[in-house]
């Protein structure tokens, strides 16, 4: 039985060539294959609109597929910088100033942001997302893997749907805690957490390692012993003395 402690473990031992898996998959490399075929050819914001591959490509890239229908919205992202910081979401800003055709005009797509750096997150979201479809607790720690660092507050924690599920999941805080005021959330996790520590390689695995531990508690996936028993050969699962381990650790590292 996998635990998701395991598979995160499993996927992470060498992320390069994880990634470089998932980047020789046939439906990825396609989509690719066309993506770096066809992304200089794009010369204003109407091209990038209109042609729907690239499109849909690169708001894969950036966490947004599932905004990919709303291209008046997206549009409106692309075009209106104070629109775009006023959501709160780094998916958008960060998508704003990689197709930043205002400023940048015919070149926006000659530079590296939409290039190499968009084919490179189209690869690390498209494991995130294939990974979720098996188990929704790993994509969670990929995905705080990749965004913890560049958060300084804990506003950006709470504006994520996704990093707030893994930092409450983390603190034991419960569901109802949603109800409550954005301010009265921010104080109950900072006097729980730094968010330093995410800036911290160390502290950061310890906290994503005590978060699949926690997911596979809460979500009744635990590993159970019993089951060694019927296992030949060498097993991925997580032994409940590291289990036990990683629950005990202090918060931070």
């Amino acid at each position: 039985m996998d635990t998701t402690f395991s598979t995160y473990q499993f996927l992470t031992r060498d992320m390069d060539r994880t990634l470089k898996v998932k980047s020789e998959e046939p439906t990825v490399a396609l989509a690719t294959k066309y993506y770096e075929e066809n992304i200089r050819n794009i010369k204003t914001i109407d091209d990038f609109f209109n042609d729907t591959r690239i499109y849909n490509y690169a708001v894969k890239a950036f966490g947004l597929e599932d905004m990919a229908y709303a291209k008046a919205y997206m549009r409106k992202v692309l075009t209106d910088d104070t629109f775009a910081k006023n959501l709160n979401d780094q998916r958008f800003s960060t998508f704003a100033a990689a197709f930043d055709f205002d400023s940048y005009g015919e070149a926006t797509t000659q530079r590296p942001a939409t290039t190499t750096e968009t084919v490179d997150k189209y690869v690390q979201q498209s494991l995130e997302v294939d990974e979720g479809e098996q188990n929704e607790g790993v994509r969670l720690a990929l995905y705080f893997k990749r965004m913890a660092p560049s958060i300084t507050n804990t506003y950006q924690v709470l504006a994520d749907t996704a990093l707030a599920k893994v930092v409450k999941t983390v603190l034991g805080l419960p569901d109802a805690m949603g109800t409550a005021g954005i301010e009265q959330q921010a104080k109950a996790i900072d006097a729980r957490i730094d968010i330093k520590d995410f800036q911290d390689p160390d502290k950061l695995n310890h906290l994503i390692q005590r978060f699949t531990v926690m997911y596979d508690l809460s979500e009744g996936t635990a590993y159970d012993p019993v089951l060694d028993l019927f296992s030949t050969g060498s097993s991925s699962t997580v032994g409940v003395d590291v289990s036990m381990t990683l629950l005990n650790l202090k918060i931070g590292g």
